[in-house]
């Protein structure tokens, strides 16, 4: 998210929550597609992280970004920590390691969702090319230490980053050393959120297999395909860790803020902070994915809209899941960071059904029949997914692959190779 949402009207009760999250319903006719992308900057002559300060930093990096573009600053203090584009709806914002994240505006088909890719990251190098800073899509840093990692000014973060210790072993990676594609999808009705929250959190795996692209850690191989995902695994195992709860927040009891009372805002930002493979806000958000290459950034959007939107496919993806339990679904997304499409679920492998998803998000966005200027339909950004399954390989193994043969077990060829 780009900046905390402010809304500071009081939370009377339950329904109050129920009926924030339900003004999210709407038509079908107006459903729309937002796509959320990370990336490592990285300095182009020692491939090493870009901090915020200086003349060759992040900051420097989003002032340029700012003067181009004439969004407005996101600030915390004096300093810049985002972007937000007032009229297009898009945003720009940075996670704690200094990852650059482009929060794609709400728009209606993946050949908009390619453009506004293509234009952010196009206009990303024009600003960065001077400060001689790259980027490179990837689930998590290949070679970069905790230690290396730069730290963002964002308050939040720094309470963040002292909480995360007690609560987990892996969530200053998550924090620092990973990043993410994800895609944002609305529901019209309760029945319908229901329906697409369930056949998306069961086949979430799938995605994260076929995305799977985080299998090095301080440059060597680390044992998973996803590394991001098997990350989130022990981020915080614990529901409330804290001592202190929302509920309590709302009737006032808060003991470290007595007498203070929820509002939206609190809401929000709390829901902002919890972190599913799917998660529900006014929309869904599909989190299981590593970042990747353009293609992956374009693949995401088309799978999930392909099997999501379209009311045929949708109940075929919930006939491949519905028999399944909650110890088996849990036990596949356990086992699919490090098997990937091999993993398996009542006998049947994650490639399996990848194969089968592929099919239904293909006929669905066949039937949506969105086409280019070029009279290509939005099927076209499946076609990397087609593809790296007729391999029977995930962006993980082919990594691998280079490492122990041509690349002679360097991971640095990965910031050329995959750099934007």
């Amino acid at each position: 998210m780009a900046r905390d949402q402010v809304d500071l009207t009081p939370i009377d009760g339950r329904h109050d929550l129920v009926d924030w999250i339900a003004q999210g319903v709407k038509p079908k006719s107006q459903f729309r597609i937002g796509t959320e992308h990370e990336k490592f900057a990285f300095m182009l002559e020692s491939h090493r992280p870009v901090p915020y300060e200086g003349p060759r930093g992040i900051r420097a990096l989003l002032e340029g970004m700012q003067h181009l573009l004439g969004w407005q600053p996101i600030m915390e203090g004096l300093n810049i920590i985002g972007l937000a584009d007032v009229t297009g709806g898009g945003a720009i914002s940075l996670e704690p390691g200094g990852q650059f994240e482009l929060s794609g505006a709400q728009v209606e088909t993946v050949h908009q969702t390619r453009s506004e890719v293509m234009a952010h990251l196009a206009q990303v190098r024009e600003v960065a090319a001077p400060l001689r800073i790259g980027f490179v899509g990837i689930g998590m840093t290949p070679d970069w230490s905790r230690a290396d990692m730069p730290k963002m000014p964002k308050g939040r973060y720094k309470i963040m980053t002292a909480y995360m210790p007690k609560v987990g072993t892996l969530g200053l990676d998550m924090m620092y050393r990973t990043c993410t594609v994800q895609t944002n999808l609305d529901f019209s009705s309760e029945a319908d959120m229901v329906k697409k929250l369930r056949v998306s959190i069961a086949l979430q795996p799938v995605a994260t297999a076929l995305f799977a692209n985080s299998p090095f850690t301080e440059g060597k191989p680390n044992g998973f395909l996803s590394f991001r995902s098997e990350i989130w695994r022990d981020t915080d195992n614990y529901v409330d860790a804290a001592g202190q709860s929302f509920r309590d927040l709302l009737a006032g009891k808060l003991p470290a803020m007595p007498g203070a009372r929820a509002t939206i805002s609190d809401w929000a930002n709390h829901i902002s902070s919890i972190f599913p493979e799917v998660r529900l806000k006014r929309y869904l958000e599909m989190r299981g994915a590593d970042s990747g290459p353009l293609a992956n950034l374009l693949a995401l959007p088309a799978f999930w809209v392909g099997t999501l939107y379209d009311d045929v496919s949708l109940d075929a993806a919930w006939d491949l899941a519905k028999g399944w339990n909650a110890e088996e679904r849990q036990r596949l997304r356990d086992e699919v960071p490090k098997l990937g499409l091999a993993a398996k679920i009542r006998g049947q492998t994650v490639f399996e059904l990848a194969t089968q998803m592929l099919k239904l998000a293909r006929a669905g966005l066949t039937r949506r029949k969105h086409r280019d200027d070029g009279g290509r339909d939005e099927t076209c950004y499946l076609d990397v997914l087609e593809e790296r399954l007729s391999r029977g390989v995930t962006p993980a193994e082919e990594l691998l692959e280079k490492y122990r043969g041509p690349w002679r077990g360097s991971v640095d060829p990965i910031y050329i190779e995959q750099a934007y």
